[in-house]
């Protein structure tokens, strides 16, 4: 796994000016990374297999129209070789049909990407409707979690990066 996704997402080569300033929050860094790690691939993915998690990613990068994330997040789903229907899932357009449990998981991804203020507790509860597992629960809402956070964070840097001098 690539163990700068950061920089390399946000286009900072070692000859910016702002990979000098990114040295000095290193730690920031190593702590984002090592969450990326651990939302993608943790050693106990539950319910919820890397492969299907990488497939969720893609789906969140391409709802905040972020090509290059989603492209990345598409390398850890051809690593994973995803089948034809787990790719389905990084498709913002697929909603599960016919499969309840796979509908309200793509249900909750959607709004805890779109419109996160608007998630309520019956969200959660048509994902325990649908037999989704409250630990299955807390893992795709730190999925969710953590995307949100990276997809600003390189955003953010992009930013800096296109006004730095």
């Amino acid at each position: 796994m690539n163990h700068d996704i950061v920089r390399t997402q946000a286009g900072i080569g070692a000859e910016s000016p702002l990979n000098a300033v990114l040295d000095t929050r290193a730690d920031v860094l190593g702590m984002t990374q090592a969450t990326h790690d651990a939302a993608l691939q943790p050693r106990d993915p539950g319910g919820i297999p890397h492969v299907v998690r990488a497939a969720l990613a893609t789906r969140i990068a391409r709802l905040h129209k972020d090509a290059s994330l989603a492209a990345h997040y598409e390398g850890l789903m051809r690593q994973a070789r995803a089948s034809t229907a787990i790719a389905r899932l990084a498709d913002p357009a697929f909603k599960g049909e016919g499969d309840a449990r796979l509908a309200a998981v793509l249900a909750y991804t959607d709004i805890a990407t779109q419109a996160p203020k608007d998630a309520s507790a019956n969200d959660i509860a048509q994902l325990q409707q649908a037999g989704v597992s409250d630990a299955d629960i807390v893992r795709l809402a730190e999925l969710n979690a953590f995307l949100a956070y990276q997809i600003r964070l390189i955003a953010g840097l992009r930013l800096m990066k296109e006004f730095a001098l």
